[in-house]
């Protein structure tokens, strides 16, 4: 009876010895190659050509899983430690997903490893982008709703999820800080004064954050849901 290469015999060392029965296809197939590859790795002018007690390289001809594209950001990673772990640099991840904060990634968010950078925004392109998107900070404040110039105190009532949703978009969009400045966008959550209406006490930014999510999307689940996907809230 021939003899049948198994994956035992292959495909755990570095060499095979060429057993009676023997083909470079069965030997290639336990090494989940082909044997034109076992072929070249052996220099093998003729690969129906081999005899027994011959020795094969087989782990320059094995195949080799493919490297990943991707990477999903799990709680208590940082982009310097993504980058060791996937042997990407910290600048080649930040300019390959847009990351203009090295120190704001949110668990959940799925950063490419290869490809190329996220070209910069044309005004072409930011046209066909809101035709397509729904355009951000679109809400309207209650006509009733009037905020104080100054709030002394208010309890959100976010808990649980929601709490780890509302402080998950915190983090991405002023690293917590109530006092964040960018451009036009103030305070912890980044809202416009024709929101705050010049009140940007602590109090007044939960209580104003809280009233524009559940507006426009009902829940802080589905406003950090809507930030994994697009960036904003």
């Amino acid at each position: 009876m021939g003899h049948t290469t198994t994956t035992t015999d292959a495909a755990t060392t570095d060499e095979y010895v060429v057993k009676a029965g023997d083909t470079l296809s069965a030997i290639a197939a336990a090494i989940n190659t082909n044997a034109d590859k076992l072929a070249v790795a052996n220099n093998l002018a003729n690969k129906n050509l081999i005899h027994v007690g011959q020795i094969l390289k087989v782990t320059e001809a094995a195949a080799k899983p493919a490297a990943p594209t991707t990477y999903t950001v799990k709680a208590g990673d940082t982009l310097s430690d993504i980058a060791k772990t996937t042997g990407v640099s910290q600048a080649t991840l930040a300019s390959l997903n847009n990351i203009t904060n090295p120190n704001l990634i949110a668990v959940g968010q799925v950063l490419k490893l290869t490809g190329s950078a996220a070209p910069a925004t044309t005004p072409t392109q930011t046209a066909a982008q809101t035709s397509a998107q729904p355009q951000a900070r679109s809400y309207t404040a209650p006509k009733s709703y009037s905020a104080p110039r100054t709030t002394t105190s208010y309890t959100s009532s976010a808990s649980g999820n929601e709490a780890a949703a509302k402080a998950a978009i915190a983090q991405r969009e002023s690293g917590g800080s109530y006092s964040a400045r960018n451009s036009q966008y103030i305070g912890k959550y980044q809202l416009t004064n024709s929101y705050l209406h010049g009140d940007y006490s602590a109090a007044n930014q939960e209580r104003v954050a809280d009233q524009y999510v559940s507006s426009r999307y009902g829940s802080w689940s589905k406003a950090l849901a809507h930030s994994n996907a697009y960036g904003w809230y």
